[in-house]
């Protein structure tokens, strides 16, 4: 006998304008199968796990049917795409089925991605290859579970029908869940045609589910530029501090909660430098590792510029205060950047010194072609004693640069640098194992998986996620998921799923 999965719906994005959106119910596909469910994620949402691998709980999974109380909807927005501005986006191939709330009564949406065609598809087809799918799902749980603010992934199912690329390659569909699907571009298409009664109601309903506290402001409108503003700034240095790069960070990417969304070419670095850049798409680097943080504040400028006519009446002082939030965007991230790299260093107490510590350890890291992920892990297994003698720790980490005098000394100043940290040694110890994982999911495991579930072989992607769900915990035998690429292993291009 079949379960019908219930999900408590509440669905107060749906009861808003219908400007913002367009019903739309997902297209069934022919035979789908279950490539993976989140069974922690779907009892979070207090989802009966068993209803949702029953046949019915497959064909809600897959958009085959509805589960009652969803009303499903493709959400419209706007975007810069590359600095480009193109006035109409939106959904092209997720369906949002609703929202729920989970054991703490914190909502979240459930969406469909790879559902079918909706009206904002702009000729395509509506559906993801089962690459992509896999990548969303592997990175976007990698990334909750190395605690970046990001979208999650409750399934991914095989649609049993091929899609058209470049070639024909096996279709999927993904279980996207997320705090919300609002972006800065959702502002951007309503401030384009100057209805900012319907960006008074949006700005009022990302109040009401991500910053409450916000309504008792003096200016509300202010007040929620200046905490999307914080929030970006908080998440880019997330990312830069795992050497994560997005790859497509255009504004209609910028979630205003401050959350890691749509995982098109994202990729991590190996070898560390600045300047890296994985998206094939991104020809001047416009979104390499080193711009994500301005960036971040453009997109943050272009969402002050839908809220002008909110803040205030008058234009001149509504600039002038949207302005002054904005311009407090790199002392924003600057302290957000230094606490997350203080931690990777084991320090846990401010020194004005800091970000030149870091600055000059990255430059060392740059000029030796290093591991970034394995270089801070290596890091925090040195002691950080002032007078240790150098063991066989030490010596380990050393030897994985190309000049030992200058990560030498630098290795003196960290040490000199910690003689003034009050806490105990042990303490300072275990917060950088905290903070630099020994597992990320690396390029070249993440194309490994692909092509096992491209041949419907779907143990590897379960054996990485298992792997990836402890991050900062080193697993015995499973050194391999530490390794760098070997250079025939190189990934040098990533790629959108459209």
């Amino acid at each position: 006998m079949n379960q019908m999965p219930e999900f408590q719906f509440d669905n107060t994005y749906a009861r808003l304008s219908d400007k913002l959106f367009s019903q739309q119910h997902p297209k069934p596909v022919s035979q789908p199968e279950l490539i993976a469910l989140n069974t922690t994620l779907a009892e979070r949402l207090e989802l009966d796990v068993d209803a949702l691998r029953s046949p019915d709980g497959l064909s809600i999974l897959a958009g085959n049917s509805l589960p009652d109380g969803s009303d499903p909807i493709a959400t419209v927005y706007a975007g810069h795409q590359f600095g480009h501005w193109v006035p109409q986006l939106g959904d092209g191939r997720a369906i949002l089925l609703g929202e729920v709330k989970d054991k703490d009564a914190k909502r979240f949406d459930i969406q469909l991605k790879g559902a079918g065609r909706t009206p904002y598809s702009r000729g395509g087809d509506g559906r993801a290859a089962v690459g992509p799918v896999v990548r969303e799902y592997v990175v976007s749980e990698a990334m909750a579970a190395l605690g970046v603010p990001t979208t999650r992934a409750l399934a991914a199912v095989a649609s049993g029908e091929n899609v058209q690329r470049e070639t024909a390659l096996p279709g999927a569909i993904l279980t996207r869940v997320a705090e919300s699907h609002i972006r800065v571009g959702t502002f951007q298409f309503f401030a384009a045609r100057r209805d900012y009664d319907t960006i008074k109601q949006l700005s009022d309903h990302v109040i009401d589910r991500h910053y409450p506290e916000l309504h008792s402001a003096s200016n509300p409108p202010l007040a929620l530029l200046e905490a999307v503003l914080s929030k970006q700034a908080t998440l880019i240095s997330h990312w830069q501090a795992i050497g994560f790069i997005h790859g497509v960070m255009n504004t209609d990417n910028a979630s205003v909660a401050g959350l890691t969304i749509d995982y098109g070419p994202c990729a991590f670095m190996d070898v560390y430098h600045p300047e890296t850049v994985f998206s094939s798409i991104d020809h001047g680097s416009r979104y390499a590792y080193q711009n994500q943080p301005g960036i971040a504040q453009w997109n943050c400028a272009n969402l002050a510029q839908c809220l002008l006519p909110l803040i205030d009446s008058d234009e001149e002082k509504s600039l002038s205060a949207a302005q002054a939030v904005i311009d407090s965007f790199p002392n924003v991230y600057s302290t957000a950047y230094a606490t997350r790299f203080r931690k990777k260093l084991g320090l846990a107490l401010p020194d004005e010194d800091d970000l030149q510590l870091i600055s000059d350890f990255l430059q060392i890291m740059a000029d030796s072609k290093v591991d970034f992920t394995n270089i801070f892990r290596a890091l925090s297994h040195c002691s950080v004693e002032k007078n240790a003698a150098v063991d066989g720790n030490d010596d380990s980490f050393l030897k994985l640069f190309e000049q030992p005098q200058p990560i030498s000394d630098w290795l003196e100043r960290w040490r000199a640098r910690h003689h003034k940290e009050n806490s105990d040694v042990a303490e300072r110890q275990l917060l950088m194992l905290q903070s630099n994982p020994a597992y990320i999911p690396r390029n070249h495991q993440i194309e490994s998986v692909i092509a096992s579930a491209m041949a419907k072989d779907y143990a590897p992607m379960h054996e990485l996620l298992t792997v990836l769900d402890n991050p900062y915990t080193e697993q015995a035998d499973l050194e391999k998921y530490s390794l760098p690429p070997k250079e025939d292993e190189i990934v040098q291009a990533t790629f959108c799923g459209t």
